[in-house]
């Protein structure tokens, strides 16, 4: 990457990292849908288009800046998708599969990512195949983040929706209560290290995975 300008790096970077944050909750949106809840629906919201999930911030400011300060790492969000929990079929199953609809959109948007890095490999034209591998590299890094952290067992994120959908109703509702601190939690574990620790093996695990998958 250090052969790249920070103008050429976010130029590439912008296709993945936008639909890696948007279609994330378009997969929440599309998964309440077919469980009973349309609120997203009529809302516009399921759209590709990442004009209706921007959140200025979150999709655009923060992974700008990880991006020019070559963090090595990316994080970002978009506007969340309303999801009325009280129209789902099964409230309490179905929280827990539309929550893990948004995990499971940044693998296969990984795994896409991982194809495109093999296939860059069979361009005989650098200065098509280069770029095309740092897209592949950043789609991969910034969906694998988003899978994990978002798999964490601490609410708002999808994994405490899934954690609080299928644990006993007694420790759903303690584990429930916790999510208006949820968004100081995570910046807790980010700002002491401890996020690094928790994700370390899982990211190297499914980094090596991916990697493999793209031949390299």
């Amino acid at each position: 990457m250090d052969q790249f300008t920070i103008p050429q790096i976010i130029a590439v970077a912008i296709l993945p990292v936008l639909f890696a944050i948007t279609l994330h909750e378009v997969a929440h949106g599309w998964a309440a849908r077919l469980l009973g809840d349309d609120t997203a629906a009529r809302q516009g919201r399921l759209s590709v288009n990442p004009i209706h999930h921007i959140d200025p911030l979150g999709t655009l400011i923060i992974p700008g800046l990880m991006l020019a300060m070559k963090t090595g790492f990316m994080f970002g969000w978009a506007k969340p998708v309303p999801v009325n929990f009280g129209r789902l079929r099964n409230p309490r199953r179905d929280m827990a599969l539309v929550a893990i609809a948004g995990p499971a959109a940044n693998l296969l948007m990984a795994i896409f990512w991982a194809l495109v890095i093999r296939f860059a490999g069979l361009i005989d034209n650098e200065f098509a195949s280069i770029p095309l591998q740092l897209m592949g590299q950043i789609g991969i890094s910034i969906n694998a983040i988003l899978m994990l952290v978002n798999l964490l067992p601490v609410p708002p994120l999808d994994g405490g929706r899934v954690a609080v959908g299928l644990l006993p109703y007694d420790m759903a509702d303690k584990l429930g209560r916790l999510e208006p601190y949820g968004f100081w939690i995570l910046l807790a574990l980010m700002f002491t290290g401890l996020l690094n620790v928790v994700l370390g093996l899982p990211m190297h695990l499914l980094h090596g995975l991916l990697y493999a998958l793209a031949g390299l």
